[in-house]
């Protein structure tokens, strides 16, 4: 009798543990604020056509490049993207340190994953 309340016990701690897991790694991808998700949105579909078809490619596309960059290093990004097409010394930094480069072949990568996967 108390081994099979241990098995059931053990049983149940195993169902439960990829559940928990799953749930903290959709957390993990969905560190987005919806703001954000919502620019990039619009911003897909004014690069693609405002179509219906065009929303579901571009609200594909921000899951994937959510679940491909953190969310701080794609803020990096796209800070660095802004800041690079400010002429003159302002935005020099922005375009030639090997940071600023990095974090934008991050983003970079990580739209082009998006497009294979979504368009």
């Amino acid at each position: 009798m108390m081994l099979a309340r241990s098995v059931r016990r053990i049983v149940a701690v195993l169902t439960i543990l990829p559940t928990v897991a799953v749930i903290a790694h959709a957390q993990d991808i969905n560190d987005y604020p919806t703001s954000a998700r919502v620019e990039y949105v619009f911003g897909c579909l004014k690069a693609n056509g405002e179509t219906r078809q065009a929303i579901e490619q571009c609200s594909c596309s921000i899951d994937v490049v959510a679940s491909l960059l953190p969310y701080q290093r794609y803020i990096t990004a796209e800070t660095v993207l802004s800041m690079s097409q400010v002429r003159g010394d302002m935005g020099s930094p922005f375009r030639t340190s090997e940071q600023a480069a990095s974090a934008l072949n991050d983003l970079r990568r990580a739209q082009a994953e998006a497009e294979v996967r979504c368009f």
